[in-house]
């Protein structure tokens, strides 16, 4: 298989991620080395038109899936296929017209591009590609390229305005509902991923005419039945970075007051207007990935239940195209002797994930760190090692490993992944490239490329994402 194209730039990291580009990415090093590096990765015109189109058109049987669910699918397919927490339940099935911000990962390589998963209730990686993929093309302008080099430009350039205009047509909506149109914009501050990305929008938000305040989460107060409220203010429309299976759980410590409850519940009710929208849950769950596929495998059955053929002969294409064959159980995949990869339905980072090879007749498990385990043994034993004591670093570890292993499941086929070598301030590293494409307000608007292990974790490198220009044709002269 071929090797993704990588242009590194001729800058040390600390030359390059410096003055303005560092206090707009501050995490630019991440979990003590680097998360940016001095590099681009490359894709060619073509490439970055099919997943333009695929990216959009993979949207749209989203949003039609989501629509079915909401319409057709009963509580409990909610809550025991897709793992909704209950209390979510009304805010899931609220319907919006206006779209979010949402961002997909696509495998792209020789076997041809699939979308594997889809995130939509808390996409993060917007400054990278919204501010510093130009910021990378205009430092190679000035002086990394010979007259021999091809010229790249960025595929992101309009990311900016997408998120403007997804973030007006939202609240709007909202204020045709009496909300208004002030946004109140939330994270836990000390998250400083969390805080960069939440006040990069809520910037653009300010820049498109509307009243904004920053109020991270330790500062929010909630009323239950009257309303959420930041410093005596009360809240409307709220943008925020924190997802909402967790936030259903949120209680307080010295009451037991389930806050996350009532806020849900203010948002259900039509008090609240929440960015992105609570039905984006229903998406999130990587329970609707194999939702999606079993309805197309069950088409022609859909008019015997709700009276229609909910695909078309298009779309059928698109999904056979670009979608991987996903279930709640991996019986199929076992019978046919297939690599797979075993997902747990909340799973983020890459955590909860781990791929299943067949290597002379036994299954083999390679999880997010690229530890590889016999598949038919327990999962590595995190939470129940030996009375060693351990540090407040590893009993953090084991608790984050407990959430994410004790998920539910799906279980998607393996898709080879492209490989790609980055030079790093820790030195050459293979690895493998996941494309995150973002769909804002249901049009393509950025390109996220990551370079980690073959489960993209939270080690994954940022590797700027440019398109080569492709000259056009010499003229033809005739010799006279």
């Amino acid at each position: 298989m071929s090797m993704r194209t990588i242009r590194q730039l001729p800058y040390e990291h600390d030359e390059l991620f410096k003055g303005e580009i560092s206090r707009m990415i501050p995490y630019h090093r991440m979990y003590g080395k680097s998360y940016c590096v001095p590099a681009l990765t490359v894709y060619q015109e073509s490439e970055l038109a099919e997943l333009q189109a695929a990216s959009e058109a993979v949207h749209r049987i989203y949003r039609k899936v989501q629509q079915f669910i909401q319409r057709y699918m009963p509580d409990e397919y909610l809550v025991e296929r897709l793992g909704i927490h209950p209390g979510l339940l009304r805010a899931a099935r609220m319907e919006a017209e206006p779209d979010g911000i949402t961002r997909q990962d696509w495998i792209v390589g020789e076997a041809g591009i699939k979308c594997i998963e889809n995130n939509t209730d808390t996409p993060t990686g917007i400054p990278e590609v919204a501010y510093l993929e130009g910021k990378l093309l205009e430092v190679l302008s000035r002086g990394g390229m010979s007259e021999d080099d091809i010229p790249l430009h960025g595929p992101s350039s309009g990311m900016d305005e997408a998120i403007q205009s997804a973030l007006t047509d939202l609240i709007h909506f909202y204020s045709r509902k009496g909300l208004g149109t002030k946004v109140y914009f939330t994270c836990y501050d000390w998250h400083i991923e969390d805080q960069t990305n939440t006040k990069y929008i809520m910037h653009l938000c300010e820049q498109a005419g509307f009243e904004v305040v920053y109020a991270p989460l330790e500062e929010l107060e909630i009323i239950p039945n009257e309303g959420l409220y930041h410093q005596g203010e009360q809240i409307y429309i709220l943008y925020r970075l924190y997802p909402l299976e967790y936030l259903i759980d949120d209680r307080e410590e010295d009451t037991g007051l389930e806050v996350g409850q009532a806020l849900m519940d203010m948002v259900a009710d039509g008090k609240i207007g929440l960015i992105n929208p609570p039905q984006h849950i229903i998406t999130q769950s990587k329970g609707f990935t194999a939702t999606v596929w079993s309805l197309y495998e069950r088409n022609e059955q859909t008019p015997e239940f709700c009276g229609f053929r909910l695909f078309d002969d298009r779309e059928l294409e698109v999904i056979r195209t670009y979608l991987l064959p996903t279930y709640f159980e991996p019986s199929v995949f076992i019978q046919n002797k297939e690599p797979y990869v075993s997902k747990g339905i909340w799973g983020r980072e890459g955590k909860g994930t781990h791929l299943i090879e067949h290597t002379e007749g036994e299954e083999r498990l390679e999880g997010a760190l690229g530890e590889v385990q016999n598949a038919k043994t327990d999962h590595p034993d995190l939470l129940h090692q030996a009375d060693a004591p351990r540090t407040p670093e590893q009993e953090e570890a084991a608790h984050i490993a407990a959430y994410y292993e004790g998920q539910p499941k799906i279980y998607q086929r393996l898709w080879p992944m492209q490989s790609a070598e980055v030079q790093t301030e820790e030195g050459l590293f293979h690895g493998y490239v996941l494309t995150g494409i973002f769909v804002i307000g249901g049009r393509f608007a950025g390109v996220l490329p990551r370079i980690g292990e073959k489960v993209t974790g939270d080690m994954a490198y940022y590797c700027a994402a440019a398109v080569a220009t492709v000259p056009p044709n010499p003229p033809l002269y005739k010799l006279n």
